[in-house]
Protein backbone atom coordinates (compact mmCIF):
# COMPACT_ATOMS: atom_id res chain seq x y z
CA UNK A 1 0.00 0.00 0.00
CA UNK A 2 1.82 3.47 -0.65
CA UNK A 3 1.84 5.76 2.05
CA UNK A 4 -1.14 8.42 2.14
CA UNK A 5 -0.30 12.01 0.53
CA UNK A 6 0.95 14.80 3.35
CA UNK A 7 -1.88 16.76 3.24
CA UNK A 8 -4.33 13.51 3.79
CA UNK A 9 -2.29 12.65 7.06
CA UNK A 10 -2.87 16.73 7.70
CA UNK A 11 -6.28 16.52 7.51
CA UNK A 12 -6.66 13.67 8.99
CA UNK A 13 -4.77 14.83 12.82
CA UNK A 14 -6.35 18.26 12.23
CA UNK A 15 -9.83 16.18 11.96
CA UNK A 16 -8.77 13.73 14.96
CA UNK A 17 -7.58 17.26 16.96
CA UNK A 18 -10.99 18.62 16.36
CA UNK A 19 -12.66 15.83 17.79
CA UNK A 20 -10.34 15.16 20.55
CA UNK A 21 -11.43 18.85 21.52
CA UNK A 22 -14.88 18.81 21.21
CA UNK A 23 -14.67 15.30 23.62
CA UNK A 24 -12.91 17.19 26.08
CA UNK A 25 -14.89 20.27 26.06
CA UNK A 26 -18.29 18.97 26.81
CA UNK A 27 -16.78 16.23 28.66
CA UNK A 28 -13.31 17.00 30.67
CA UNK A 29 -10.54 14.80 30.34
CA UNK A 30 -9.07 13.83 33.65
CA UNK A 31 -11.63 10.70 33.96
CA UNK A 32 -11.00 9.49 30.44
CA UNK A 33 -8.59 6.70 29.89
CA UNK A 34 -6.91 6.21 26.17
CA UNK A 35 -9.33 2.91 25.48
CA UNK A 36 -11.88 5.43 26.45
CA UNK A 37 -11.23 7.98 24.40
CA UNK A 38 -10.21 5.67 21.25
CA UNK A 39 -13.87 4.25 21.28
CA UNK A 40 -15.69 7.55 21.20
CA UNK A 41 -13.41 9.14 18.27
CA UNK A 42 -13.81 5.83 16.83
CA UNK A 43 -10.36 5.23 16.33
CA UNK A 44 -7.70 2.88 17.25
CA UNK A 45 -5.15 3.69 20.41
CA UNK A 46 -2.44 3.42 17.30
CA UNK A 47 -3.95 6.40 15.80
CA UNK A 48 -4.13 8.39 19.24
CA UNK A 49 -0.65 7.58 19.69
CA UNK A 50 0.34 9.27 16.35
CA UNK A 51 -1.35 12.23 17.61
CA UNK A 52 1.21 11.85 20.70
CA UNK A 53 3.16 9.68 22.96
CA UNK A 54 1.03 9.67 25.79
CA UNK A 55 -2.41 10.47 27.26
CA UNK A 56 -0.74 13.56 28.76
CA UNK A 57 1.37 15.14 25.90
CA UNK A 58 -2.65 14.14 24.38
CA UNK A 59 -4.45 16.44 26.35
CA UNK A 60 -1.78 19.18 25.82
CA UNK A 61 -1.66 18.74 22.03
CA UNK A 62 -5.55 19.24 22.00
CA UNK A 63 -5.22 22.29 24.27
CA UNK A 64 -2.65 24.11 22.16
CA UNK A 65 -5.19 23.34 19.32
CA UNK A 66 -8.18 24.70 21.06
CA UNK A 67 -6.50 27.91 21.59
CA UNK A 68 -4.85 27.75 18.94
CA UNK A 69 -8.40 27.43 16.62
CA UNK A 70 -10.06 30.21 19.60
CA UNK A 71 -7.37 32.81 18.59
CA UNK A 72 -7.45 32.77 14.61
CA UNK A 73 -11.92 32.64 15.34
CA UNK A 74 -11.01 35.38 17.61
CA UNK A 75 -9.09 37.44 15.52
CA UNK A 76 -11.77 36.78 12.70
CA UNK A 77 -14.69 38.23 15.15
CA UNK A 78 -12.88 41.22 15.17
CA UNK A 79 -11.76 41.42 11.50
CA UNK A 80 -14.60 43.90 10.57
CA UNK A 81 -15.09 45.89 13.54
CA UNK A 82 -13.78 49.30 13.08
CA UNK A 83 -14.07 51.39 16.21
CA UNK A 84 -11.80 50.98 19.33
CA UNK A 85 -14.51 50.50 21.93
CA UNK A 86 -15.99 48.34 19.47
CA UNK A 87 -13.31 46.25 19.01
CA UNK A 88 -12.19 45.98 22.61
CA UNK A 89 -15.81 44.44 23.44
CA UNK A 90 -15.97 42.19 20.43
CA UNK A 91 -12.66 41.26 21.45
CA UNK A 92 -13.49 40.31 24.79
CA UNK A 93 -17.01 38.65 24.28
CA UNK A 94 -15.48 36.66 21.19
CA UNK A 95 -12.67 35.14 24.22
CA UNK A 96 -15.58 34.26 25.99
CA UNK A 97 -17.95 33.07 23.61
CA UNK A 98 -15.38 30.53 22.54
CA UNK A 99 -14.77 29.62 26.25
CA UNK A 100 -18.22 28.85 26.29
CA UNK A 101 -17.96 25.64 24.61
CA UNK A 102 -15.91 24.67 27.57
CA UNK A 103 -17.59 22.68 30.02
CA UNK A 104 -17.34 23.14 34.03
CA UNK A 105 -15.59 19.70 33.99
CA UNK A 106 -13.19 20.61 31.11
CA UNK A 107 -12.11 24.19 33.05
CA UNK A 108 -11.74 22.22 36.21
CA UNK A 109 -9.62 19.32 34.83
CA UNK A 110 -7.51 22.26 33.02
CA UNK A 111 -6.77 24.04 35.97
CA UNK A 112 -6.37 20.46 37.80
CA UNK A 113 -3.16 19.56 35.00
CA UNK A 114 -0.92 21.90 34.97
CA UNK A 115 0.77 21.32 30.95
CA UNK A 116 -3.09 22.62 30.33
CA UNK A 117 -3.27 24.67 32.62
CA UNK A 118 0.39 26.45 31.55
CA UNK A 119 -1.07 27.01 27.86
CA UNK A 120 -4.40 28.55 29.12
CA UNK A 121 -1.99 31.00 31.56
CA UNK A 122 0.08 31.63 28.25
CA UNK A 123 -2.89 32.17 25.45
CA UNK A 124 -4.44 34.47 28.75
CA UNK A 125 -1.37 36.48 28.58
CA UNK A 126 -1.37 36.68 24.71
CA UNK A 127 -4.63 38.23 25.07
CA UNK A 128 -3.90 40.31 27.69
CA UNK A 129 -1.24 41.79 25.16
CA UNK A 130 -3.48 42.24 22.13
CA UNK A 131 -6.04 44.22 24.52
CA UNK A 132 -3.11 46.10 25.47
CA UNK A 133 -2.69 46.89 21.38
CA UNK A 134 -6.49 47.54 21.01
CA UNK A 135 -6.77 50.62 24.08
CA UNK A 136 -3.36 52.01 22.70
CA UNK A 137 -4.80 52.08 19.47
CA UNK A 138 -7.89 53.92 21.39
CA UNK A 139 -6.03 56.27 23.24
CA UNK A 140 -4.11 56.97 19.78
CA UNK A 141 -7.24 57.87 17.90
CA UNK A 142 -8.75 60.22 20.89
CA UNK A 143 -11.65 57.34 21.42
CA UNK A 144 -10.60 56.39 24.79
CA UNK A 145 -8.92 58.94 27.27
CA UNK A 146 -5.04 59.53 28.38
CA UNK A 147 -4.99 56.28 30.35
CA UNK A 148 -1.96 54.43 30.95
CA UNK A 149 -2.70 52.00 28.23
CA UNK A 150 -0.32 49.08 30.40
CA UNK A 151 -2.20 49.95 33.21
CA UNK A 152 -5.30 49.28 31.98
CA UNK A 153 -4.25 46.02 29.96
CA UNK A 154 -2.72 44.53 33.64
CA UNK A 155 -5.55 45.40 34.96
CA UNK A 156 -7.78 43.72 32.06
CA UNK A 157 -4.97 40.72 32.42
CA UNK A 158 -5.16 40.36 36.42
CA UNK A 159 -9.30 39.91 35.51
CA UNK A 160 -8.24 37.52 33.27
CA UNK A 161 -5.87 35.54 35.02
CA UNK A 162 -8.94 35.42 37.95
CA UNK A 163 -11.10 34.12 35.39
CA UNK A 164 -8.51 31.62 34.14
CA UNK A 165 -7.92 30.33 38.00
CA UNK A 166 -11.72 30.14 38.38
CA UNK A 167 -11.74 32.61 41.10
CA UNK A 168 -14.44 34.80 39.37
CA UNK A 169 -17.11 31.93 39.00
CA UNK A 170 -16.54 30.78 42.99
CA UNK A 171 -16.80 34.30 43.84
CA UNK A 172 -19.50 35.75 41.51
CA UNK A 173 -20.94 32.45 40.22
CA UNK A 174 -20.14 33.98 36.25
CA UNK A 175 -19.04 31.03 33.66
CA UNK A 176 -15.97 32.59 32.07
CA UNK A 177 -17.83 33.81 29.00
CA UNK A 178 -19.62 36.20 31.41
CA UNK A 179 -17.03 37.09 33.35
CA UNK A 180 -15.46 38.46 29.42
CA UNK A 181 -18.35 40.29 28.93
CA UNK A 182 -18.51 41.77 32.00
CA UNK A 183 -14.99 43.28 31.73
CA UNK A 184 -15.58 44.02 28.41
CA UNK A 185 -18.35 46.64 29.44
CA UNK A 186 -16.65 47.85 32.79
CA UNK A 187 -12.97 47.70 30.64
CA UNK A 188 -14.78 50.32 27.81
CA UNK A 189 -17.13 52.23 30.17
CA UNK A 190 -13.82 52.90 32.11
CA UNK A 191 -11.63 54.24 29.55
CA UNK A 192 -14.05 55.77 27.00
CA UNK A 193 -14.46 59.86 26.38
Amino acid sequence: MPPRPPQFTTRRRAELFDRLVELFLAEGFAHLTLDEIASRLRCSKSTLYTLAGSKEQLVQAATVHFFRNAAVAVEEKIADVTGPRERITAYLAAVGVVLGDASEQFMEDLDGFPPAREVYERNTEIAADRVNELITDGVAGGVFRDVHAAFAADLAATMMVRIQQRAVHAKTGLDDAQSYRELAAILTSGISV
